[in-house]
């Protein structure tokens, strides 16, 4: 993504008085005309997409913003799972929920769901393994205190909700 771009967006900030009992509802969008494909409905690369920008989202929750960036701190994706459920279509909205499934020092493992904006249907969704990165020593390095200490009290919250039935999932063929 266009820095400038990524920069201009409007994200949600953690407060205290949020309601960590439920998925984090952080994220909107609409489906781009660029999104769709020859089957006339959002491509397989553009739910990655997608997510991606939630994830963007959860960052800028939980503190990680472009100086956090800057200084040489970020988050890394190391392995996605996705489930494609429904299509989506051009300008259709979308909304995403993102739940904390795990949590440690260095490593962040995050669920997300991607609705159908206005009839709440499930469109897709990922799973998502991340590990905190020095940027400048190109390694795993320990999440600042600042984020973690927010992590923490979504991951406190979220351990109570019910797991998602595709966290996890293996795929394979059975004979």
């Amino acid at each position: 993504m266009d820095n400038e771009i990524y920069l201009k967006r409007k994200y949600k900030h953690f407060s205290e008085d949020d309601n960590l009992n439920e998925p984090l509802a952080i994220y909107n969008a609409k489906v781009h005309r660029d999104w769709i494909d020859y089957n006339g409905h959002m491509s397989e690369s553009f739910y990655l997409y997608a997510f991606g920008d939630a994830s963007d989202a959860l960052f800028q929750y939980i503190g990680i913003d472009n100086n956090y960036r800057l200084a040489g701190q970020s988050f890394y994706t190391v392995e996605t799972h996705i489930n494609y459920y429904l299509e989506a279509s051009e300008k259709e909205p979308l909304t995403f929920a993102t739940q904390i499934l795990g949590l440690d020092s260095k490593r962040l493992h995050i669920f997300h769901q991607m609705f159908h904006g206005v009839t709440g249907s499930l469109l897709a969704t990922t799973e998502q393994m991340l590990i905190h990165v020095d940027m400048k020593k190109a390694k795993a390095s320990e999440i600042s205190p600042s984020v973690f200490a927010i992590l923490e009290k979504i991951w406190e919250s979220h351990q109570k909700l019910t797991l998602p039935k595709q966290k996890g999932r293996v795929m394979s063929v059975n004979k």
